[in-house]
């Protein structure tokens, strides 16, 4: 028996999708843990490129389960949408893919509870996706909330009228210009549950139980990034949920005695969508060449990306709070060309120079103090094997492993599954 662990280092758009398309054939069980829709896993390979929402990334493989654990928030509008875009593949989803019934489900209100929040703050906005993904936690954990489990209820449109009751006058205290017709919203919402419903609801937590007493192994696929969590990342300007690794326990009912290997993934740079600190944000020529070179624009909402170079003061803490066993770099093939990279190794933290990540990274509490590399010119793409990449980048990737401690076993040279070299 197996459960091993796989998310995000920085702000999310890691790459996490890939990887877990990669390891998949490892696992028989692919169990999303936390997040929503605003989550955009890009996966590619025979040439196609997909982006799933909610369904976990093992989904194109044909010998595993692949779970929505208690943990994410489901819209089932984004749900069918996601279901039917994958039709024309064949997949067995009724077989392949099962629900938590201790998932949350997004309703329309929480999304234009969502816009109504957002709207009233002005410059102060947090950067929201506007998926309802905040209002959705919000009542989970305010104990108002609907689950998946609900929808087998007899009186599962009298909770939903109550709920969405509730929020049409919530809306209306934020006292801002929200155009909607509810009506229109409410019947694709009930059409896309009649859809949900097709698929089989399970208690998650003894399913997966019972998987490791079978000696099945699973994978745990996190969603955004660990400095986006809600406890530990850069709070205001983070998600809703748990993203580290004790979100994969709170997320699936998996003990955390059971978890073995955690995956780290980051990016070779640093990027961040939406609003909020970014000490190695680069405003010049290298940040634009980034976000060129390295597509930075969100799989979902289509935002572009803020780039910089690497901060290893937050790759350090997430590495910790994680406790990471081992790390997946990716877009190393972004930075080919670059005469010279740049690498935060500490920060000026108030006058003081520290090396761990403190309370609040705003930019007038923090400066990055770099140490500059050699770059290199290969193109990586077309590599197959960890000794063929350039001895710069060999270098690169050895003071990151001496900095943070723990080996990277797995290098990605481009988009596609094939473009994956393990070391």
């Amino acid at each position: 028996m197996t459960v091993d662990l796989l998310l995000g280092l920085q702000w999310g758009d890691e790459g996490k999708g890939k990887i877990v398309d990669v390891l998949t054939s490892k696992y028989d069980i692919i169990a999303r843990f936390q997040g929503g829709p605003n989550a955009g896993h890009t996966l590619e390979f025979d040439g196609i490129k997909h982006v799933l929402r909610t369904i976990p990334s093992g989904i194109f493989h044909d010998n595993n389960i692949n779970v929505i654990g208690n943990g994410v928030v489901i819209d089932p509008v984004v749900f069918k949408s996601e279901i039917d875009g994958l039709a024309k593949f064949n997949l067995d989803l009724k077989s392949k893919l099962i629900i938590s019934r201790k998932a949350h489900l997004i309703l329309p209100t929480h999304r234009l509870l969502d816009a109504a929040s957002e709207a009233s703050k002005g410059k102060a906005k947090i950067g929201s996706t506007l998926k309802g993904i905040g209002p959705t936690y919000m009542d989970k954990t305010g104990r108002n909330g609907l689950r998946v489990g609900d929808i087998e209820l007899a009186d599962f449109k009298d909770r939903y009228r109550a709920l969405a009751d509730k929020h049409e006058a919530m809306i209306s205290f934020y006292n801002v210009d929200i155009q909607y017709n509810l009506e229109e919203l409410e019947k694709e919402f009930f059409e896309s549950i009649e859809d949900l419903k097709k698929l089989d609801f399970i208690d998650s937590e003894e399913y997966l139980n019972q998987a490791q007493k079978a000696g099945k192994s699973i994978l745990c696929e996190g969603a955004q990034g660990s400095l986006l969590d809600v406890d530990f990342g850069t709070y205001p300007f983070v998600t809703s949920s748990n993203t580290t690794a004790a979100g994969a326990c709170t997320g699936l009912g998996i003990a955390p005695n059971k978890i073995k290997e955690v995956y780290g993934i980051f990016k070779a740079y640093t990027t961040r969508v939406g609003s909020g600190p970014f000490p190695t944000e680069d405003f010049g020529e290298a940040g634009d060449i980034m976000a060129k070179v390295g597509n930075e624009f969100g799989s979902v909402t289509g935002r572009k990306r803020r780039c910089g170079w690497l901060d290893l003061v937050a790759l350090k803490y997430a590495v910790q709070v994680n406790g990471v066993t081992q790390l997946m770099m990716m877009k190393g093939d972004v930075l080919s060309g670059f005469d010279t990279l740049k690498v935060c190794t500490a920060y000026n933290y108030k006058g003081e120079e520290i090396s761990h990540l403190p309370y609040n990274i705003e930019e007038e509490n923090v400066t990055p103090i770099y140490k500059e590399y050699k770059g290199w010119k290969a193109d990586l793409t077309g590599m197959t094997s960890y000794e063929e990449l350039p001895v710069e980048l060999k270098e690169y990737i050895e003071f990151i492993e001496n900095a943070v401690e723990v080996p990277i076993k797995i290098v990605s040279v481009g988009p596609d599954r094939k473009q994956t070299i393990l070391k």
